[in-house]
């Protein structure tokens, strides 16, 4: 049994929004970093369509943003607030809270694109973790920071949530709009809960399975 996921319903203004979300936090490290406007848009468009192009390319689809006349100048547009507004009013946790927003949104939308291209339900949630967090991956490799799924607190379990519930929804036959709304809040709830109490899984200790250099 799988879910009844049709593509013809997928929202394109989630993809949008999540884009948007996503090339803001792009755009904002470049802006940390002190680099030029050029740099900044590329951080933008590598951070706002990184994942979704792994997703299409692993589903055999054009990458949605080839297709879309709206998401070059969507993530251009964030370039532009993002290098005309003081770097102070999105330091503290605003711009973790934007990427927990983005990261549920792609996480949910991936899942969905990906059952409704005929994906199984496991990879179609394993490319919903992808489409939430590849975006974000690439743009710290590029910066030359720490990955965000290197940090002690909840990031990829966030997007493996609403991952789950969005294909948990076709299996129980609730509606598309009520199974992306609970998978989404569920996704960025717990990411809000991760940011504000630092709640993190527990690491690998030696003591699990032993002395490694026995």
């Amino acid at each position: 049994m799988t879910p009844d996921v049709t593509p013809a319903v997928l929202p394109p203004m989630l993809d949008l929004i999540g884009t948007a979300v996503f090339a803001l936090t792009g755009a904002l490290l470049a802006a940390r970093l002190r680099q030029t406007f050029v740099t900044m848009a590329f951080f933008a468009l590598v951070t706002g369509v990184g994942g979704g192009s792994l997703r299409d390319m692993l589903i055999g689809t054009t990458a949605f943003w080839l297709n879309d006349p709206w998401v070059a100048p969507v993530i251009f547009g964030t370039a532009l607030i993002a290098w005309f507004t003081p770097r102070r009013w999105w330091e503290n946790e605003l711009l973790e809270w934007a990427d927990a927003a983005g990261l549920a949104a792609f996480a949910v939308l991936g899942t969905a694109k990906a059952l409704a291209f005929g994906v199984a339900p496991m990879p179609a949630m394993i490319l919903g973790v992808v489409t939430g967090c590849a975006g974000g991956v690439a743009r710290d490799i590029i910066a030359g920071e720490p990955s965000i799924i290197m940090r002690p607190e909840l990031y990829v379990t966030a997007a493996a949530l609403s991952a789950l519930i969005t294909i948990s929804g076709g299996f129980v036959g609730a509606s598309d709009v009520l199974t992306w709304s609970a998978a989404w809040i569920a996704g960025f709830t717990l990411r809000g809960a991760a940011i504000r109490w630092k709640l993190a899984l527990p690491a690998y200790s030696d003591r699990q399975g032993g002395n490694i250099s026995d």
